[in-house]
């Protein structure tokens, strides 16, 4: 990303904010396959979809980035737990599909 001060124009900027927009799509799908490799791994280890510790956990931390980035903490909270939550139902398909195939 280009230092804030050197963006000179609306076009500039949101040349930037669609090239961060696409790095952002990019994280989320990694995120989608971690999460692909979640659900193959659970099983082995008797390990459910939903963990709430860990939720608890994934949220803190995110909580903590964002504070320390200067973003406002409930937002990514907000963000992260629909990203959460679409994450255990996309496990628990893959969780139910061994269980009765």
């Amino acid at each position: 990303m280009k230092p804030l001060a050197r963006i000179a124009s609306m076009a500039e900027l949101r040349a930037e904010v669609d090239a961060l927009d696409a790095r952002l799509v990019a994280g989320l799908a990694d995120r989608a396959r971690l999460i692909d490799r979640a659900a193959e791994l659970k099983p082995a280890e008797g390990i459910p979809a939903l963990v709430p510790e860990r939720v608890a956990q994934v949220l803190a931390q995110v909580r903590t980035e964002a504070v320390a980035r200067g973003l406002d903490a409930a937002l990514v909270e907000t963000l992260w737990q629909h990203i959460i939550d679409w994450s255990i139902a996309r496990e628990e398909l893959t969780l139910g599909k061994g269980e009765g195939a």
